[in-house]
């Protein structure tokens, strides 16, 4: 199945076109530097130089798997000012404005994420590394049809109001249908199998596959990215006998998965704030901090509400992880471990089984 490519590597390749126009060269294909180092050509639907400075297009594509940005326009807009002396990121119409917490982003800027930025950024340096010598750059991205896209979405609901957002942590987005994912996992774990290993670690997606190889000393064939078919992973891994599992991920995902649910994409499921408000009472938070996760925008949100104030919490929704888990896993050992969005361990399920590779 073909790939596409997120927001944010839109965004990216319409912000390194334009810098290339500076330069005197109209493009008509980029090649952005994704995240994990590697790169993606990328078509420019139009390139013009304008008062102000140079103005790109780019269509998203998401390849055989689209959600409703599929089709879309990003527009770039890049200008120099002598009033600053960096990058300056910020969202034009269509990008939506952030009004609640929870998001991992400031209340009252733009809904264009950490990674998206950084890819702005990288990219255009790559670009032109002296290009903030004498000034700095203006970087206006929008998105005509974003006001009417942002409806079919989650955004009104968490609190992004005006748009939609700037989005992707790969850059990249990989299409599957489930018989073939479900595959996919399988051949994964013959794959260790048959390399002599009986120790998975079973990630939700690049970002905690990256930090748990950074903790756990295992060969790469062990990673094994199983998306939201963690319930489905299990089972496979106690019928092909594995010995351990690491069940690694986030809280939004593990939240989930500690309310039984084992099929955990976002549009099938929600986290549920009255089961996390009730671990949080058992760990002994107090009544505000209660009634907040009740109200929380996100299991984001709870995070940060929780964070340094209810000893235990993250280790119990784990410990809840660890506990479905084992229904399904016959004599596999179930470990669970959740990170924070910076790649640290704030929670352990308490029978976490001691192993020489880690």
């Amino acid at each position: 199945m073909r790939r596409g490519y997120t927001t944010g590597t839109c965004a990216a390749a319409g912000a390194r076109a334009c810098v290339v126009a500076m330069s005197g060269q109209i493009p008509d294909c980029v090649d952005v530097r994704l995240p994990r180092g590697d790169t993606i050509a990328i078509p420019i639907k139009s390139c013009d130089v304008i008062d102000t400075g140079v103005r790109c297009t780019v269509t998203k594509d998401g390849g055989d798997d689209p959600d409703v940005t599929h089709g879309a326009d990003i527009i770039v807009e890049v200008s120099k000012s002598d009033d600053i002396s960096d990058i300056v990121i910020q969202g034009g119409i269509g990008v939506g404005v952030v009004t609640k917490p929870g998001l991992g982003l400031e209340i009252g800027g733009y809904a264009i994420n950490p990674v998206p930025r950084r890819m702005i950024r990288d990219n255009i340096l790559e670009v032109s590394p002296d290009i903030l010598t004498h000034q700095g750059l203006q970087v206006t991205i929008s998105v005509p049809s974003g006001v009417r896209l942002a409806a079919k979405t989650d955004n009104p609901r968490l609190g992004i109001i005006g748009g939609i957002s700037i989005l992707g942590t790969s850059g990249i987005v990989i299409p599957y249908s489930t018989a073939s994912f479900a595959a996919a996992i399988r051949q994964s774990l013959d794959v260790s199998i048959a390399m002599g290993d009986d120790t998975v670690v079973l990630t939700t997606g690049s970002r905690s596959e990256a930090f748990a190889r950074e903790m756990l000393d295992l060969p790469e064939h062990c990673f094994i990215q199983v998306g939201d078919f963690s319930g489905y992973t299990i089972r496979q891994c106690a019928k092909k006998r594995l010995k351990c599992v690491y069940l690694v991920g986030f809280i939004g995902k593990l939240a989930k998965m500690a309310a039984g649910i084992e099929q955990t994409h976002v549009k099938g499921s929600k986290v549920d704030m009255n089961l996390l408000s009730r671990i949080a009472s058992e760990c002994g938070a107090d009544a505000d901090i209660i009634q907040n996760i009740q109200t929380a925008n996100t299991a984001r949100h709870v995070m940060e509400i929780v964070s340094g104030k209810v000893p235990a919490f993250f280790d119990s929704i784990c410990d809840m992880v660890q506990s479905h888990m084992i229904r399904r896993a016959d004599d596999t050992s179930i470990n669970v471990i959740m990170f924070d969005f910076d790649g640290r361990i704030i929670g352990r399920s308490y029978t976490y089984a001691s192993d020489p590779s880690v």
